[in-house]
């Protein structure tokens, strides 16, 4: 079984670790040039790099990204589907494989190669995105850089990315078993990632651990203008993720933006100095975040809620194939 699976299995394979390779060669011709920039530059490290340093810095958060579907996508959902849809599935279970075996064959075999694809993807990009996230962390970051903590950045850092490969892999064979067919499962497992990974990042990740509150006077000197729509202050938190904001009176009472400032905004008037009228009645901001001491703690997390959804999925394919009619 084990040699089946792999001769149907190795030219994907092969594609994925190819190209995992080829970046882990970028990686290590390229990591060297950050590592003695950032010891030479000091502060403006980051303000430094130049455009093709950008572009890895891009690759490498994409690729991250991606391969979690690309594994969900065309290792998970044609696994079975088309063992199904063809027919073959017979052959094996009409001889001395029984359906248990042949299944956990499948999704260990594959399963690991999937977990071994995004471990060496993400340990790749990890220590080449260090000396940024470095930076970063000290406040030396620069315009398109953002921390590892920033939704934008968090599913292609750490450990996560494993976690999502295990989840996508698992969801791809369950719903190729469901649906039987090859391109449905495809399109439909695409879309079923896309659900759960929107859902996860924006509804159970930020109360994964606890968020930090904290209060600031609104003054001239920290008032950063608007973001999305809402104030913003600088509370000294270095690479933190924002969760939610609000504006409170001298009070402490939520309130509305004061007139006086969209006045003052309306007219063309600095923004530091609209701040100050705000700082000059009292006004507060209320910030919601998650400090970057919390990135490990949300990572592990975040894997751990995937992995044992991959495991409740895997348990779900064994009960499915051995419902399946010969």
């Amino acid at each position: 079984m084990i040699w089946l699976t792999w001769r149907q299995f190795r030219v994907q394979a092969a594609w994925v670790f190819g190209a995992l390779a080829l970046f882990s060669a970028v990686m290590l011709a390229t990591g060297p040039h950050l590592l003695h920039l950032q010891h030479t530059a000091g502060d403006n490290f980051v303000q430094l790099l130049g455009g093709d340093d950008f572009s890895v810095y891009l690759l490498g958060a994409l690729l991250c990204r991606a391969v979690p579907v690309i594994i969900g996508v065309f290792w998970g959902a044609p696994l079975v589907a088309r063992e199904l849809e063809t027919g073959t599935h017979r052959l094996v279970w009409n001889q001395s494989a029984t359906r248990t075996r042949w299944l956990a064959v499948k999704l260990g075999l594959v399963g690991l190669a999937a977990v071994a694809a995004a471990g060496l993807l993400t340990l790749a990009a990890s220590w080449w995105y260090a000396p940024i996230e470095q930076a970063i962390a000290h406040g030396h970051g620069a315009a398109g850089y953002s921390a590892r903590l920033s939704p934008t950045m968090f599913d292609s850092r750490g450990v996560v990315p494993v976690g999502w490969a295990a989840f996508a892999f698992a969801l791809g064979v369950a719903v190729g078993i469901v649906l039987r067919r090859t391109v449905p499962a495809i399109a439909t497992t695409l879309a079923a990632f896309a659900v759960a990974e929107g859902v996860i990042s924006v509804l159970v990740r930020p109360m994964l651990v606890a968020p930090s509150r904290v209060t600031t006077p609104i003054t001239a000197d920290n008032f950063m203008g608007l973001r999305n729509g809402a104030l913003s202050v600088d509370f000294n938190q270095h690479g933190a993720w924002v969760i939610a904001s609000r504006t409170l009176d001298a009070a402490g009472h939520p309130v509305s933006v004061h007139p006086a400032f969209t006045n003052c905004m309306q007219s063309g008037g600095d923004p530091q100095v609209c701040g100050g009228v705000l700082g000059k009645l009292g006004y507060q901001q209320e910030t919601t975040f998650h400090a970057a001491s919390h990135f490990w703690p949300l990572q592990w997390a975040e894997s751990g809620v995937l992995l044992a959804l991959a495991l409740l999925i895997s348990g779900l394919c064994f009960w499915l194939v051995r419902r399946q009619a010969v």
